[in-house]
């Protein structure tokens, strides 16, 4: 213990002392925060590429840059800067389902047949050139939304055609609903063609180079236009190499054979022209979200019953 002698002291020190002791204390009054209002779904990086920090639901902030401090009696009053940067704010699609495939696969009529979205739609590749939102009502009034999103090509993990445009929004989506044309697809006629199985696989293999994480999404498989001739038997023959999909692998260029294939959750054949299978694949979406929710639950209430027994635990 450190003691002090009392010693004497005389008014005018103390008055002094006072004084000194008031202007240390001083301090400018604080200013007021700058705050920008942004719509959820904004990803926010600095222009060195670093990310900030995300707005992923109502009432998330980030502070971008913190104000300096204000002047002192060891500063001489005057207040320090604060920080300075250069930010970029992206935007990137919040839905639950997003629609994955190539151009012309018919993911703009089957949004149409899914909710009350009205898209683009014409028999050419690239329609939808920006992302479209619907939301599927259900009997229980339960609404689930559905992105379009505008169509792959080979080499968009490259940024080639709509690449990295499209890619971002996949991020932020809880599922994916892959969408194959059951006859095939090319692009063009300089373009290789490419069966439903290939471009399931291509399809893969982009996501898979673009960011490997956006496999571990639960995904679904529509099958579409299965009101066009041979259709029956050339969803049989998808379904075979779907079970078996790495004994049918030589068909792909090697550079283009994905590292695991995607185990769909359910596959469903569909015509969004006729609207076969458009109920059965809606109970699907409803099914595999309530699903992914009930398992989260699930982990959520185990991951507070573990905390609970090592605090337990550390207590004792």
């Amino acid at each position: 213990m450190l003691a002090l002698p009392a010693m004497p002291i005389s008014r005018k020190q103390i008055k002094r002392n006072h004084w000194n002791l008031g202007i240390r204390s001083l301090k400018g009054a604080k200013g007021n925060d700058c705050e920008i209002y942004a719509p959820v779904g904004i990803s926010i990086t600095s222009d060195d590429g670093k990310v900030i920090g995300e707005l992923n639901q109502e009432g998330d902030r980030v502070i971008l840059a913190r104000g300096g401090r204000g002047g002192s009696f060891m500063t001489n009053f005057l207040p320090s800067k604060g920080q300075a940067r250069i930010i970029r704010m992206d935007l990137k699609l919040v839905a639950d389902v997003g629609l994955v495939g190539f151009p012309n696969a018919g993911k703009s009529t089957l949004l149409s047949q899914l909710s009350h979205a009205k898209p683009k739609i014409a028999d050419y590749p690239f329609t939808t050139m920006r992302p479209e939102i619907g939301h599927a009502l259900y009997s229980d009034y339960k609404q689930v939304s559905v992105a379009d999103l505008p169509g792959l090509i080979e080499g968009a993990h490259l940024n080639k055609g709509m690449g990295h445009k499209f890619l971002k929004h996949v991020e932020r989506t809880k599922q994916l609903l892959f969408v194959v044309d059951v006859t095939g697809f090319q692009l063009s006629y300089k373009a290789p063609f490419r069966t439903a199985f290939e471009a399931i696989q291509l399809l893969t293999k982009e996501l898979e180079l673009y960011k490997v994480e956006l496999l571990s999404k639960p995904a679904l498989l529509a099958v579409n236009k299965m009101d066009l001739e041979n259709a029956e038997d050339k969803f049989k023959e998808l379904m075979q190499q779907l079970q078996q999909p790495k004994d049918f692998y030589h068909l792909l260029p090697e550079e283009m054979v994905p590292m695991r294939p995607v185990e769909f959750k359910h596959i469903i054949p569909v015509s969004a022209s006729t609207k076969y299978g458009i109920e059965d694949l809606k109970n699907y979406i409803r099914k595999s979200l309530d699903d992914q929710d009930d398992l989260e639950n699930e982990q959520y209430h185990l991951e507070k019953l573990q905390n609970l027994h090592s605090s337990t635990f550390k207590s004792t």
